[in-house]
């Protein structure tokens, strides 16, 4: 059955979700007030941290690994589609630990995910210096994730976009959402600065800013926004070839030579700014990791503003008090990671399946107390 959809957001989850819907034969427009792809799509650092990022098991953990799975036929994908390379970096990544207490941390966390059937390896310093010599003396050990790869998360973005594109989907950019129209349980127009738009279904992929878009049909969705402040560097010399992720921050290099330091966590802000005391914790995090960064030149600086939701978790799935609006949005730290599988998984809702693996991340678990009423 064909849809028309319009996906009123154009980061990488707008993108991703245009494309696996184009490949359905939907007839797609999205909406993107911006540029496509101008928030925090373009802010992040790329990694597909589906172990790194995750301190227990449970869903996030299971939509990452299956959602990393998918990048190395996706980046063929894509690249036959469009020539454009996402640049997959399958090295690896490494968890430092400073001191023991971290180490014990992180060798807990490496023997539940070896449980799970990933793989996690404790290096000793020895072994940290053997892969990456360039490291500080100060560790104690890492936690090796060699299937953590890391993209160029602009790339994928523009990937998504470009291949979607060449299915037929229409980018409508600079385009405001002012109001809806509804009758009954459907969504019929969206008002917009370009003029009025409908379509069969609407997909809210608007990051940050989905609790206020949502407002417009009076659906109270709390989200967080965290804004994060990110540097690069360029070294002179190669120093660093695996992504490095400690507590106060991550390495990432990339294929251009730069070497991404990110990022500040600050929730409530809007702003675009780039604060000094930012880049000096950044440069001081990034120097304690890798000392013969001090050489290094700092390129350039920006911020972005992550969507975050309140249980930490994203909402992915149909808003059930309407017929035919669905909401992809409080992705956080992982929506380049999720990409892939929430747009696959946002194509089969569409067309109607379902599949319990998605009820964690339905955005209606928000009605629901623990006894099962409403707030």
């Amino acid at each position: 059955m064909h849809r028309d959809v319009l996906v009123i957001g154009g980061g990488v989850i707008g993108c991703s979700i245009a494309y696996h819907l184009a490949k359905k034969g939907c007839t797609v427009t999205v909406l993107e007030r911006d540029r496509i792809g101008a928030q925090a799509s373009s802010a992040a650092a790329g990694m597909l941290g589906a172990q790194a990022e995750m301190d227990r098991p449970g869903p996030m953990v299971d939509a990452g690994l299956k959602s990393r799975a998918m990048f190395p036929r996706l980046a063929e994908a894509l690249l036959d589609e469009t020539g454009l390379d996402i640049e997959l970096n399958r090295t690896g990544l490494l968890k430092l630990a400073f001191d023991e207490a971290e180490a014990e941390r992180l060798k807990k966390r490496g023997e539940w995910q070896r449980q799970a059937g990933q793989t996690a390896r404790w290096l000793s310093v020895t072994e940290c210096f053997e892969l990456e010599s360039g490291l500080s003396d100060r560790i104690v050990g890492a936690l090796h994730l060699p299937d953590d790869y890391q993209v160029s998360a602009p790339r994928l973005t523009q990937a998504f976009a470009r291949a979607a594109g060449r299915l037929g989907v229409k980018f409508a950019e600079g385009c405001r959402v002012d109001s809806f129209q509804r009758e009954g349980r459907r969504v019929i127009g969206v008002s917009t600065s370009l003029g009025l738009r409908s379509a069969d279904v609407v997909i809210l992929a608007t990051g940050a800013w989905t609790e206020w878009v949502a407002k417009g049909m009076d659906i109270s969705l709390p989200m967080v926004p965290v804004k994060g402040e990110s540097l690069a560097l360029q070294s002179p010399h190669p120093v660093l070839k695996h992504t490095l992720f400690g507590e106060e921050g991550y390495l990432v290099p990339k294929a251009n030579g730069e070497i991404i330091v990110g990022a500040t966590e600050k929730k409530g802000r809007f702003d675009c700014q780039v604060q000094a005391e930012a880049i000096r914790s950044l440069l001081e995090w990034a120097l304690k990791a890798v000392p013969a960064l001090e050489h290094a030149n700092l390129t350039r600086f920006w911020s972005g503003i992550r969507p975050g939701s309140y249980d930490g978790l994203p909402y992915i799935g149909r808003w059930e008090e309407y017929d035919n609006l669905y909401i992809a949005s409080g992705h956080y730290r992982n929506g380049i990671l999720l990409s892939p599988l929430t747009g696959e998984w946002m194509a089969r809702m569409v067309f109607g399946e379902t599949a319990e693996e998605w009820l964690p991340f339905s955005p209606m678990r928000l009605l629901k107390t623990d006894e099962g009423g409403r707030r």
